[in-house]
C-alpha cells in the first residue's frame, strides 16, 4: 500500500487502518482466529492498528498485544484509546491527569509493549479543562510513554480549543483526529474536516461501512439482517437499526441506491464504502474494523478502487455532502443539546 503522512508528524501509515474493535467479547470471542486476522492484515501491507482500553474492558488491547508478540511491533504504528469507564469507580474513566496517568499503564501492560504511537483521547469531557488533559498528555509524552496523542470524536470547536491551549501553554498538541465518516455520514466535511486540514493534522476516520448499513446486505424489498453490532451492544445501538424508524428508512433508501452505484461502477458496495472515504484528501486513512477474516479480505480490496467524478457525483446526490441522515451517527453530542437544564432558564 501507498503510504501517507500521519499530520505533520513524519509516520507514515498505510490508507487502510485495522480497527480492532470487533476483536474479544464484542465481536469475534476466539483468540486465536483474531490474531490470525491482524497477521493477514499486516501481511497485506497494513501498518496501522487501532485499538481501544474499553473495548471488550481492555480483551481487544490483549488480543493485539498477543498478535503483536512475536517481533512484529516494531513494523507498526500502534493506536489506542482512553476515555471511557474501565469499572465502577468513578474515577475510572474521563480525561483527568489521574485517570490518563493510570490507564495509560494498563494499556501498555494489555498491549505488552512499552510504548503507544498514537494515544487518543475518546472522547471529550465536560468536567474536564483540556490544559489538564494536554498537560498530562505532554508529561506521558516526554516519559516516553507515548510517542504522539491524538483525539476522537471532537466537534470543530473543540479541536480548535484544544489547538489553542496548546499554542499558550506551549504544551503538546493533539496530532490527529478520529470521527465517523461514510457515504451516509458525512457530517464532517462541513467543519470538521477544513479544520483538520488547517491545523495540519491527520484524520483516521471510522465507521466507513456505517455500522453494517453500507455491509451490502441492507436492501430494499429484503428482511432486516442480523446486526452483530446491534445484537452485542444492544440498548440504543438496537433502535437505530429498527426499520419502523422512518430516519431509518431514509437510511435504507440511501444504501440500496448506494448499492445501485457500486453495481454500474464494477465493485462491492464496502468497497465502494471504503475508498469514498480515502479518496477525501483531508483524510489520512480508513479504519477498517473486521470480525471474520472474509470480512477482512472482502474490504482490503479497497485500497485499489479508483472513484471517477461520476461515481462521486452519484453519491453527492444520493447523501449531499456534509449531511448525515441520522444526527446521532455523529458520535457525539454536546451536553447542550443532551442537558434540558442547560437550555432552560
Amino acid at each position: 500500500m501507498e503510504m501517507r503522512t500521519l499530520g505533520r508528524t513524519g509516520v507514515k501509515v498505510s490508507p487502510l487502518c485495522l480497527g480492532a474493535m470487533m476483536f474479544g467479547a464484542w465481536g469475534n470471542p476466539d483468540h486465536d482466529e483474531s490474531v490470525k486476522i491482524i497477521h493477514a492484515a499486516l501481511d497485506a501491507g497494513i501498518n496501522f492498528v487501532d485499538t481501544a482500553d474499553v473495548y471488550s474492558a481492555g480483551e481487544s488491547e490483549e488480543i493485539v498485544g498477543k498478535a503483536l508478540a512475536g517481533g512484529r511491533r516494531d513494523d507498526v504504528v500502534l493506536a489506542t484509546k482512553a476515555h471511557g469507564a474501565m469499572g465502577e469507580d468513578p474515577n475510572q474513566q474521563g480525561n483527568s491527569r489521574r485517570w490518563l496517568v493510570t490507564e495509560v499503564e494498563n494499556s501498555l501492560r494489555r498491549l505488552q509493549t512499552d510504548h503507544i504511537d498514537l494515544y487518543q483521547i475518546h472522547r471529550p469531557s465536560e468536567d474536564t479543562e483540556i490544559e489538564e488533559t494536554l498537560d498530562a498528555l505532554t508529561d506521558l509524552q516526554r516519559a516516553g510513554k507515548i510517542r504522539y496523542f491524538g483525539s476522537s470524536t471532537f466537534l470543530p470547536s473543540q479541536v480548535v480549543q484544544a489547538q489553542w491551549a496548546a499554542s499558550v501553554r506551549h504544551s503538546g498538541r493533539f496530532v490527529s483526529e478520529q470521527p465517523p465518516y461514510s457515504m451516509l455520514v458525512r457530517g464532517i466535511e462541513r467543519e470538521l474536516l477544513p479544520v483538520t486540514q488547517e491545523y495540519g493534522m491527520g484524520t483516521l476516520v471510522w465507521s466507513p461501512l456505517a455500522g453494517g448499513w453500507l455491509s451490502g446486505k441492507w436492501r430494499k424489498g429484503a428482511d432486516a439482517p442480523e446486526t452483530h453490532r446491534a445484537s452485542a451492544m444492544g440498548g440504543r445501538m438496537a433502535s437505530r437499526y429498527d426499520l419502523s424508524d422512518p430516519i431509518n428508512q431514509r437510511k435504507l433508501d440511501a444504501a440500496d441506491a448506494l448499492a445501485g452505484v457500486a453495481e454500474q461502477a464494477g465493485v462491492s458496495l464496502p468497497q465502494l464504502a471504503i475508498a469514498f472515504t480515502i479518496r477525501h484528501p483531508g483524510v489520512t486513512s480508513s479504519i477498517i474494523g473486521p470480525r471474520t477474516m472474509e470480512q477482512l479480505t472482502s474490504q482490503l480490496p479497497a485500497v485499489d478502487v479508483e472513484l471517477s467524478d461520476d461515481v462521486l457525483d452519484a453519491i453527492d446526490a444520493i447523501v449531499p455532502p456534509g449531511t448525515n441522515i441520522r444526527a446521532d451517527d455523529a458520535g457525539y453530542a454536546p451536553p447542550a443539546l443532551t442537558d434540558a437544564l442547560l437550555r432552560r432558564r
